[in-house]
């Protein structure tokens, strides 16, 4: 009997954090998400800069849609821009309910955030390779 092909959703979005958190704060964020983003089964990679978040999320619809309402509503972030929104054939961050980095180049999220779709996509898919990831 064929097995049954799990349907998911990626979302690939942008924010700017809001006020002025003390070191470590966002890797503190990022490790209590992880246990929640397990629970749900969404996996998905943060790249923090220093002033912008850019994320990508994976998992079943429900589940990255109730998520990505909350980190819109949530104060920490401004200007929300959902970059990519669609379906995903596979997991590309599996490995991870959460992986999180550092990047030091502030320019580079900058940049992605002007990029939209598959666009957006494939160049976030590029940053790992540049990236010390935390899972």
């Amino acid at each position: 009997m064929p097995q049954k092909t799990e349907r998911l959703l990626e979302i690939l979005y942008v924010s700017i954090l809001e006020g002025d958190p003390a070191s470590g704060v966002v890797a503190e964020i990022a490790k209590a998400a992880r246990i929640a983003n397990q629970q749900m089964e969404i996996t998905g990679l943060l790249v923090f800069d220093g002033l912008r978040f850019c994320q990508q999320l994976e998992g079943k619809p429900s589940h990255i849609e109730a998520l990505m309402e909350r980190i819109s509503r949530d104060t920490r972030h401004s200007q929300v821009r959902i970059l990519h929104h669609g379906p995903l054939a596979q997991r590309r961050f599996r490995n991870f309910s959460l992986g999180y980095a550092d990047l030091a180049e502030i320019d580079t999220l900058e940049k992605l955030g002007e990029l939209e779709g598959e666009a957006a996509v494939a160049a976030f898919a590029q940053l790992p390779a540049t990236l010390d990831l935390i899972s």
